[in-house]
């Protein structure tokens, strides 16, 4: 496999294919075989051609074996990008105990005083790069008229989840250290990502919130990962992930992420937000996950207890839509009204900062 060919809907494609549970990760009896139209039966229609090349396509699964190839394939090359919406190239020096770490800053104009988002990118903690992200993220930089910062964060197994957030952690401090030069506004900064990305992305907000050094506006969660108990010692309905991110992937994931079986006691609440007992304080969110996405369950969950917190939340759970579904079926209406959903809550919240 080129690496051309790991896109975003590539690399989502890729990862759904993974059936392969590490041998000390709790064992999870076998789910009978379905069909592929038994997949597709939850589903919504307009999504179901777009998942059932997900099916079709054949990618390698990812295991033990694979991992370290498939790695190799991360950080993507550059691709090509718009003209008229700067992306450069920062690394980020060690300071203190905060690792160094390489971002991409895109759409900074020194005499402009813009909103800003951290973003981190998703891949379930294994896979993935914040160069792959780019051209989607000049959009978004464009539709909002922002700055963004993308973090290229170090992989799991390689690194465990104490490395990898504190180098995002990093970047969001160095962002908002530098937001004159960035051209930033710096009370006006929110955090973003994908899946694994999301996780990451709410763990940044409990750090803010935590830490007291950076004022995160907006946490923006697109079906995030937060529950390592998902798919381990949590199972779920078996209309949930018949296509795309499945439980095993995540044992994986979460396994690789957090060094330890997940659903284990004693994983920190920054590792997994929701194991997180408290929530108030945290910033204001918008979160959004396919009712059928793996995801959706402690997606929805998460949103009630910041509800219950006095967090103002938006939630957003599209009807059938499965992990991913938005750049695997981005011509769908679905995708686009998810996507404009997502676009005007960080619209919303950076022009009431």
């Amino acid at each position: 496999m080129s690496r051309r060919e790991l896109g975003r809907a590539g690399m989502l494609a890729l990862v759904g294919a993974a059936l392969v549970r590490p041998a000390n990760v709790l064992a999870q009896p076998a789910a009978p075989a379905l069909s592929v139209a038994e997949r597709l039966a939850p589903i919504a229609p307009e999504l179901r051609p777009a998942a059932r090349r997900m099916i079709e396509n054949g990618f390698p699964a990812i295991t033990a074996e694979s991992l370290p190839e498939i790695q190799r394939m991360f950080p993507q090359p550059m691709p090509t990008l718009q003209p008229g919406i700067p992306v450069r190239a920062v690394d980020i020096p060690p300071a203190g105990s905060l690792p160094g770490v390489k971002v991409y800053v895109i759409n900074s104009e020194p005499t402009l005083r813009r909103p800003a988002i951290l973003h981190t990118h998703g891949g379930g903690h294994l896979v993935g790069s914040a160069t792959g992200e780019l051209a989607g993220l000049q959009n978004t930089a464009r539709d909002l008229d922002c700055t963004i910062v993308t973090v290229e964060y170090s992989l799991s197994p390689a690194v465990r989840w104490t490395t990898s957030t504190e180098e995002n952690y990093h970047a969001l401090k160095w962002l908002h250290g530098n937001a004159e030069a960035l051209g930033v506004d710096p009370a006006r900064i929110a955090v973003m990502g994908e899946s694994a990305g999301g996780g990451h992305a709410a763990t940044l907000a409990i750090k803010a919130r935590d830490r007291g050094e950076v004022p995160v506006l907006f946490q923006c969660l697109v079906y995030p990962m937060i529950d390592d108990r998902t798919g381990s010692t949590v199972t779920l309905p078996p209309h949930i992930a018949t296509v795309g991110w499945s439980a095993a992937e995540n044992r994986l994931g979460w396994e690789s992420y957090l060094g330890m079986a997940p659903g284990s006691a004693g994983v920190s609440s920054t590792a997994a937000p929701a194991r997180l007992e408290n929530v108030a304080g945290l910033p204001p969110a918008w979160i959004g996950v396919g009712s059928v996405d793996l995801f959706a369950p402690e997606d929805i969950d998460y949103a009630r207890r910041l509800a219950l917190a006095n967090v103002p939340v938006e939630l957003l759970v599209v009807p059938g839509g499965f992990h991913g579904f938005d750049g695997a079926a981005a011509d769908t209406a679905l995708a686009r009204n998810f996507t404009q959903s997502k676009l005007n809550a960080l619209r919303r919240a950076f022009a009431q900062g």
